[in-house]
């Protein structure tokens, strides 16, 4: 077993000729809640979806448990995008039976569980739920994986503030102790309490990996308040507008 999860070397991905994401060198170790942080447009997304096999490098490569994205690292990933993805006509058990079809880790009697809580039936169809509802249904199958890395893409975004802190709170009770967590956001206060270490994203390139506890030992401040000195002159946002490379 590879002693880090994820590695990176010289990770690239362009878009014409504008790279959303600029030879990144990065390693990832088990056990970890990671947070990526940036502005929008930074690379956040277009980083996931190459650990997901959903985008190709145009240069470089990242591994997962050594291995390059494909069939086997695809089994081991839990993904949640930046979007819902399912059908309005759906109902919420007809999403358990695609997970439980799709995926062996999937543990059904742990998601019926989570969506007791949420109040959220079998027969609740998705078009009659609120947005917030969705983003917790979704989260919820998503955690009910027994994954190895689970890739969470702007999980708290567009909801309220007590739903954030369910949200949060869902994802520190459900993951696998043995598996990795990356949340990705621009909402660094809501997250900072429940991370362990931070990637700072700035226009593709890493500008800081640390650990949460280093940061404020050196720093003498909160991530938060770092994030906002280091992207304070900062407002990057694509052609085409906020996020187009990453949703290309």
């Amino acid at each position: 077993m590879e002693d880090n999860l994820i590695v990176c070397r010289e990770l690239s991905k362009r878009f014409g000729m504008k790279y959303a994401l600029d030879h990144v060198d990065l390693s990832i170790g088990r056990g970890r809640i990671v947070g990526l942080l940036g502005p929008n447009g930074s690379g956040k997304t277009t980083w996931i979806k190459l650990l997901c096999g959903l985008l190709q490098p145009s240069s470089g490569e990242a591994r997962i448990n050594g291995l390059l994205p494909g069939r086997e690292t695809k089994a081991v990933i839990s993904y949640l995008p930046d979007r819902m993805y399912f059908a309005d006509w759906m109902v919420a058990g007809d999403l358990m039976d695609y997970f439980e079809d799709f995926y062996a880790d999937f543990d059904r009697g742990r998601a019926e569980r989570m969506c007791a809580s949420l109040g959220i039936e079998k027969n609740h169809r998705i078009k009659t739920m609120s947005k917030g509802t969705k983003e917790k249904l979704q989260l919820a199958l998503v955690m009910s994986r027994r994954a190895q890395i689970y890739l969470l893409d702007e999980p708290i975004a567009g909801v309220d503030p007590a739903a954030r802190d369910f949200i949060l709170d869902t994802i520190l009770r459900n993951y696998n102790p043995e598996g990795t967590v990356i949340i990705s956001t621009h909402l660094i206060s809501d997250v900072e309490k429940v991370l362990d270490e931070v990637i700072f994203l700035k226009e593709g390139k890493i500008v800081r990996h640390d650990t949460v506890d280093n940061i404020r030992e050196t720093e003498g401040k909160s991530v938060d308040a770092l994030f906002r000195e280091i992207f304070r002159a900062t407002s990057y946002f694509p052609e085409g507008g906020d996020n187009a490379w990453e949703r290309s």
